[in-house]
This record gives C-alpha cells, sequence and structure tokens, in this order.
C-alpha cells in the first residue's frame, strides 16, 4: 500500500468512525421500533381479546432526553387508540425539584387508555441512590393528578383483568411479594427490575411479567451482544423469556436513555395484543 492509498483508507476509516458516532448519539436515540407482541393470559375474559396493552418503560424525563421527542412519541400511540396502557417504571433521570415541572409538563401528553392506565416506579423515580420516599410519593401524586394511578404492591382491575405492580426491586419500599389479587385471576405483573423475576416472591402466580430497567443495554456489538447491562441476571436483556413455573417476562427497551447513546438498539413502544390462553 503506497502513502496515498495509506492516507484515503485512514480518511475513510476515519469519517466511517464518525458517522457511526454520530449516528449513535443524535440519531437511533429518536429512532422509535413499535414492537408487536402477542400476550396470551389464562382465562382473559371474552371482552379484551383482542385488545392491546401498550407498554412504555423508562422515560428519563430529564436532563437527557428530549421532550420534544417523547411527546411527539405519545402522540403517535395515542393515534392507535390502546385499550390498556401501562408505564414499567422510570418515569425520570432525578437531578432536582426541576424534574417535577418537567414531569408534569411531558406527561400533560401522556397517553391513557380508553379502559384503563397504570404505572410502577423504577429505581430513578426514587431520587438519588434509589432512597428518597418523598421524590417518589411526589411523583406519584404527579402522576396520579393527571389520571395515572402508582401500584405500589397493589393492583387495578380492568374489564376482568388485574394488573398489579411490584415496588421496584432497588427501591427502599420492595416487598418481596405479588399482591395476592393476582394469583388465580386473569392478570399481568408489572415489575420494573427483571431481577426480581429470580426471587422467591411470586408463589402461584402463572402469567406475564412486564419490565423495562435494561433499556436493551442501548448499545449491542456484532458477536458481543450488550456489553454492560444493570442486571445480576445478564440473560434479560429485552424481549420475551420463558420463566420458570408458568411465567413468561417480556422486557421493553425503553422510550428514553440515561447516556445518550444508542447502537444497534432502538427505543421502544411495545403493543401488546391480548389473547385468551
Amino acid at each position: 500500500m503506497n502513502r496515498r492509498h495509506f492516507i484515503l483508507g485512514s480518511a475513510a476509516a476515519a469519517a466511517t468512525a464518525a458517522l457511526g458516532v454520530a449516528w449513535a448519539r443524535w440519531g437511533e436515540i429518536h429512532w422509535v421500533e413499535f414492537v408487536e407482541h402477542d400476550l396470551p393470559i389464562p382465562g382473559l375474559p371474552q371482552a379484551l381479546a383482542g385488545r392491546r396493552v401498550v407498554q412504555l418503560s423508562d422515560l428519563h424525563i430529564g436532563p437527557r432526553v428530549d421532550d420534544a421527542f417523547l411527546i411527539e412519541t405519545f402522540a403517535r400511540v395515542r393515534a392507535l387508540a390502546p385499550e390498556i396502557v401501562v408505564y414499567t417504571g422510570d418515569f425520570v433521570t432525578w437531578r432536582g425539584p426541576d424534574q417535577l415541572e418537567q414531569l408534569a409538563r411531558v406527561m400533560r401528553h401522556a397517553p391513557r387508555g380508553s379502559r384503563g392506565t397504570a404505572a410502577i416506579l423504577g429505581n430513578h423515580d426514587y431520587g438519588f441512590g434509589w432512597r428518597q420516599q418523598e421524590v417518589a410519593d411526589a411523583i406519584t401524586q404527579r402522576l396520579g393528578d393527571i389520571g395515572i394511578p402508582v401500584l405500589s404492591s397493589t393492583t387495578i382491575s380492568f374489564d376482568g383483568l388485574t394488573i398489579a405492580g411490584v415496588d421496584d426491586l432497588w427501591g427502599p419500599r420492595f416487598g418481596g411479594h405479588v399482591p395476592d389479587a393476582a394469583i388465580g385471576s386473569p392478570s399481568i405483573v408489572l415489575c420494573h427490575n427483571p431481577d426480581a423475576c429470580d426471587l422467591d416472591i411470586w408463589s402461584n402466580y402463572r402469567g406475564w411479567i412486564l419490565s423495562g430497567h435494561t433499556h436493551g443495554g442501548q448499545v449491542s456489538l456484532p458477536l458481543v451482544g450488550a456489553p454492560i447491562l444493570p442486571v445480576r441476571n445478564t440473560r434479560y436483556v429485552a424481549g420475551a423469556y420463558e420463566l420458570d413455573a408458568g411465567r413468561q417476562l417480556y422486557i421493553n427497551r425503553a422510550l428514553g436513555h440515561a447516556l445518550q447513546v444508542r447502537f444497534g438498539v432502538r427505543p421502544e413502544v411495545t403493543v401488546h395484543r391480548l389473547l385468551a390462553a
């Protein structure tokens, strides 16, 4: 290789790398994928068969995620007119009280289901060190004011389908059990951190668990996969998993981001279609 070819090759490689970095930092983080997924529920009421549960997770409202991006995506979800909408935690990236006002501004545009809406909190919703209960209470209040109930080891029912919420595994109120009302009835459990699926907290629950937290790793490399995941069980990346004892898990890749980078891991809105199992 002569000197001219070496210089041209090096310049091309540098340009390709720069384009890749730019795409990861400013392009893919806003390239939302609407993922369709079937959700078979034992004993599902006939009136809900074929209806949709839209799952939104890890919005991370705060200094890193663009408000306009979230609001635009919310409008696309509202256009689907989903019957049920669930939010699986990490509404904010907490930096201080300003996030409460930002949360209120953004969530005024949040989609809600025609038959019901429910949410749980994630670790970031407990403020610094995941231990500020007053932050979680303030977020819960703001969401409740706009008609989004936050489930904290509690349940809510929509047309015979029970939605249960488990407190965040890293938060101060993790109770170590699934609400009794979810056991033995048509139900879905919302559980932010999928590591909780490996704990002995599920009793006789049989059904789907909807999680977030991992962001799909935000970066997925060829032959490597996601090199960094915020879970102990690195099997839990994104998508659907078969668990023990008749349980299934779905992990949403997140709409927002903690760091402003995505590569090979598009942000996700999950459109679950309810089926009678």
